[in-house]
């Protein structure tokens, strides 16, 4: 007989995957175990129980978790390097695709760059960084009336 507590260890174990992963993933699931065990408590059914399981997290999976993960990442900081997305700086040597060059200057380091459309961009022009890949920053032109 699947007792109870089968489904309070359930719920304990998926707790302590999400304390680990923090994927906002199996907390729907253990939640769905916590209510099956409850259910088992007043002798529902094993199929119900079963049931009751599957379509319970997946409701809060599909309806909640999305609101959840935009919740709690609103406050998640960008680091490090990450954190240099978005930014406006300056080249210091021109960016040119074709032959492999470019630099910019960004919070007092140098950085190798190259321009998100291919085209060249003059030295000491403004530009913004859109994305790291590697060890190379991908640049734009910035257009300071763009943001009037």
């Amino acid at each position: 007989m699947f007792e109870a507590y089968y489904w309070f260890a359930i719920a304990a174990i998926l707790i302590v995957i999400e304390i680990a992963t923090m994927g906002l993933t199996t907390i729907w699931f253990a939640v769905g175990a916590l209510l099956a065990g409850f259910l088992n408590l007043f002798g529902v059914n094993l199929w119900i129980q079963i049931i009751v399981f599957g379509i319970t997290a997946l409701i809060l999976l599909v309806l909640t978790r999305p609101w959840a993960q935009k919740f709690l990442n609103s406050k998640t900081q960008k680091t490090n390097a990450d954190s240099l997305v978005g930014e406006v700086c300056l080249t210091t040597a021109p960016v040119d695709n074709l032959k492999g060059e470019g630099k910019v200057h960004v919070r007092g380091m140098e950085w190798s760059a190259r321009s998100e459309d291919g085209n060249p961009i003059p030295k000491d022009k403004k530009v913004r960084i859109l994305k790291i890949q590697g060890v190379k920053l991908i640049v734009e032109p910035y257009d300071e009336n763009e943001e009037k």
